[in-house]
């Protein structure tokens, strides 16, 4: 069995081709290498999973489809993970374009290739910013995603639909995956715990939005890996249980297509979340209070309740815990 893991240079991509190549399987990876973030990270990961045999790696953009499709061709894989997109809530604010070419244009090229292959399964990165302005806590995959509050939702809520479609007008069974905060070691340079860790490590002071008045569901990255491989190894079926006149988004009763979320299940509020990073490094932060951010949610927590139904699992790692680990690698990759 060959996987093809997209934006496999990437923090989740990263660690995904990482697992899977000690579980035995043969990866064929993808990423563009784009400027979003400090590319040295970005090689650094690449180099790793370049020491396996059995990795084979390749500089593609997803939004380039004739290369993309030659990809396909030529590598054949058997099951897809798909990762490759422009994160980021704030970035969309002044950069919007990023988002229609990876997000819009390049997952219909992955579903058109999917589409001429013969692919067991396609797993694509959603996440919880789709929830937008529901209020209904803890987020459910039952719940509507209807009013998304920032372009990066948006076109993550429109692959959604987008793989559902493809699903059903071609029989390929799709998951996709909400992801909630995901944080660890190798992670991005632009989610919080990698900039407050620099920051106050520099004596640097930390913006801290909404004055603070924020909850997220930190997810660490090795809980987010396991729930991936085990949904990998479970292609999504048509729910034989589903009215045609209902309206549950989770599952599909015309399509192999169905959505999970992976998060820890239970938010911490980032005042607590800094305490917490504050005891990790054995220094205290300089906080600046800031309003709220454009395209900013006050709260996300996530109900895991159909990933543990479906595949017998939900995150387990603790956020003290995981954030100990993140300081570890930090120290160790940059010397400080």
């Amino acid at each position: 069995m060959t996987v093809l893991v997209t934006g496999a240079a990437g923090f989740i991509g990263f660690h995904a081709a990482r697992r899977l190549l000690a579980d035995g399987k043969t990866v064929v990876g993808i990423d563009n290498f784009n400027t979003y973030y400090d590319t040295d990270l970005k090689e650094s990961r690449w180099s790793i999973l370049k020491e396996s045999e059995r990795f084979e790696g390749t500089r593609l953009d997803i939004a380039d489809r004739p290369t993309l499709e030659n990809f396909f061709n030529d590598t054949k894989p058997t099951k897809v993970i798909h990762l490759a997109a422009q994160a980021g809530v704030r970035h969309g604010v002044d950069h919007p374009h990023d988002y229609a070419n990876a997000n819009l244009v390049g997952m219909l090229n992955i579903l058109e290739s999917c589409r001429h292959s013969d692919i067991e399964h396609l797993i694509y990165a959603s996440t919880s910013s789709v929830y937008g302005a529901n209020l209904a806590l803890p987020f459910s995959e039952h719940h509507s995603t209807a009013h998304p509050v920032s372009l990066y939702a948006a076109t993550k809520q429109a692959s959604e639909a987008m793989a559902h479609a493809y699903a059903h007008l071609y029989g390929f069974p799709a998951t996709g995956l909400r992801f909630f905060t995901v944080y660890g070691p190798w992670g991005r340079p632009d989610m919080a715990l990698f900039m407050f860790s620099k920051a106050i490590l520099a004596g640097k002071s930390i913006p801290v939005f909404n004055d603070g008045k924020l909850a997220r569901d930190f997810t660490y990255i090795d809980d987010v890996v396991e729930g991936l491989v085990r949904v990998l190894a479970s292609p999504a079926t048509k729910n034989e249980a589903w009215a045609h006149s209902q309206t549950d988004p989770a599952t599909s009763g015309v399509a192999p297509h169905r959505i999970f979320n992976i998060g820890f299940g239970s938010p911490v509020k980032l005042l607590d979340f800094i305490a917490t990073l504050e005891e990790a490094l054995g220094k205290k932060a300089i906080i600046d209070f800031q309003p709220m951010q454009p395209g900013d949610v006050e709260q996300t927590w996530c109900d895991v309740t159909e990933l543990e139904k479906a595949v017998g699992y939900r995150p387990t790692v603790e956020l003290k815990d995981g954030v100990a680990k993140f300081v570890d690698w930090y120290r160790d990759f940059y010397k400080v």
